[in-house]
């Protein structure tokens, strides 16, 4: 679970993105903490602030957020290598990126830093957009379904849909008669 310091809703007339104070975002995060009932839930403890004020307040949040006790921490707009290597020094608790900048795809180097999420933007869901148009458009052109090759093998249709778990549980929960799908 992501707790953020950036000031939501943002306000009326503001230009951008602000930021609560360093002081109220650590209550949230002791709020978190206080209110989580299952240990094995993650609390992170999320900052905005490279993109917004720097990296000095960054790691100022950063600090006194693993200080307040959460589990690892998020940083949004991390660009350069330069931003990641002063504030993965500054911390000792495993990072968590979103929105990284293009240098920053490098895994060996995220490792070396204590990163152990990096989000890579929307690609997987876009890419999926992309195959679903394009089918629909071949089949409205009049394309055959059996020409269209992009599409995913039966071995892998069973492996995503785990059918073999589906056809256990159908057994297991609907009874025998229906366990033929």
């Amino acid at each position: 679970m992501t707790i953020e310091d950036t000031a939501l809703p943002t306000a009326y007339g503001a230009s951008g993105p602000g930021l609560i104070p360093i002081a109220e975002g650590v209550g949230k995060m002791k709020a978190a903490l206080a209110g989580r009932q299952d240990k094995r839930l993650v609390i992170v403890g999320r900052t905005s602030a490279m993109a917004i004020s720097g990296v000095e307040d960054t790691i100022a949040r950063l600090k006194a957020y693993e200080q307040a006790g959460v589990d690892m921490l998020f940083m949004a707009g991390v660009k350069t290598r330069a931003q990641l290597d002063a504030a993965a020094s500054a911390v000792e608790l495993p990072l968590f990126l979103g929105s990284p900048g293009a240098e920053l795809y490098d895994l060996d180097y995220l490792s070396a830093r204590n990163v152990r999420v990096c989000l890579q933007g929307d690609l997987p869901f876009m890419a999926a957009v992309n195959a679903v148009h394009e089918t629909l458009k071949a089949l409205r052109a009049g394309t055959p379904p059996a020409n269209i090759k992009s599409v995913a093998s039966p071995d892998l249709m069973k492996q995503v849909t785990r059918q073999v778990d589906y056809s256990r549980w159908s057994k297991e929960f609907l009874g025998a008669s229906l366990s033929g799908g």
